[in-house]
């Protein structure tokens, strides 16, 4: 009776924890919304104007769709991918740079779960980014939807994926300059080279065996299947490569709080 009412406690304080996490999450990005939720808003009407309309209506279909409504799921993931990483790297990093991780250090609260509790901050912001995104695409462009479970899937891995990611790089940053390193070298290329704005197909076969090699294609193009019907990449492939990079950077960010790397120091 004594052990079930410890671990009872000990779920307790566990799911507390974590929803403080989550709230406290939630809570900064409707705080600083003009930082969180307006400027992916703007941007993503820029890019529907200059490439949607300014420049789509010279390139004509593509994948057999129209230009605008071909780019939208990528504009819309492009979001995510940026919004659940800045929201995690920028978080994570605050509290150590304001000591006050050394709060969670000492809570009874497992590794674990603190790192789910920031992937789920990332999560919150990337949907939240996201759908506000495709309210903006829906004022440019038609979208339909082949699949819903296709969507919803990727977009959670996607976001899962980033967020592990911005918690690794928060783990390892000295400095403020260091959480823009690898959106600004690393990111943003992958992401702008990863078919948000044109089918692979258009590309020579060596740069297209160069594509390959980057997982946002999949991403995107599992996303774009559940909208539109079309992938330059297999689909299942697509999700088996999101759910290994979700298992391997999650045990890596659970290796890292353990080992107390970067943390600690």
């Amino acid at each position: 009776m004594t052990d079930q009412l410890v671990k009872r406690a000990r779920r307790q304080t566990n799911w507390i924890g974590a929803q403080t996490i989550v709230v406290r999450e939630f809570s900064r990005i409707v705080r600083i919304w003009g930082q969180t939720l307006l400027p992916p808003a703007v941007t993503a009407g820029l890019y529907f104007v200059i490439f949607g309309s300014l420049i789509g209506g010279r390139i004509g279909q593509m994948g057999g769709f129209g230009y605008m409504q071909y780019i939208a799921p990528g504009l819309i993931m492009m979001s995510v991918i940026t919004n659940s990483y800045g929201n995690v790297v920028s978080s994570f990093f605050g509290a150590r740079f304001g000591k006050y991780i050394e709060e969670l250090l000492v809570s009874p609260l497992p590794d674990w779960l603190i790192v789910l509790g920031y992937m789920a901050g990332g999560l919150v912001r990337g949907l939240s980014v996201g759908l506000i995104v495709t309210v903006v695409a829906l004022f440019f462009t038609h979208l339909t939807v082949h699949s819903v479970p296709i969507i919803c899937a990727a977009v959670l891995l996607t976001s899962m994926v980033f967020g592990l990611g911005g918690f690794i790089n928060a783990v390892f940053a000295k400095n403020f300059d260091h959480i823009s390193w690898f959106p600004t070298f690393i990111l943003t290329p992958l992401t702008y080279l990863g078919g948000v704005f044109y089918s692979i197909e258009l590309l020579p076969p060596w740069a297209r065996v160069i594509s390959y090699a980057n997982p946002i294609l999949y991403m995107v193009n599992a996303f774009r299947y559940g909208f539109l019907g079309v992938s330059d990449v297999d689909v299942s492939l697509a999700f088996a490569i999101m759910v290994l990079f979700v298992v391997v950077l999650f045990g890596i960010a659970v290796g890292l709080m353990r080992t107390g790397i970067g943390i600690r120091e």
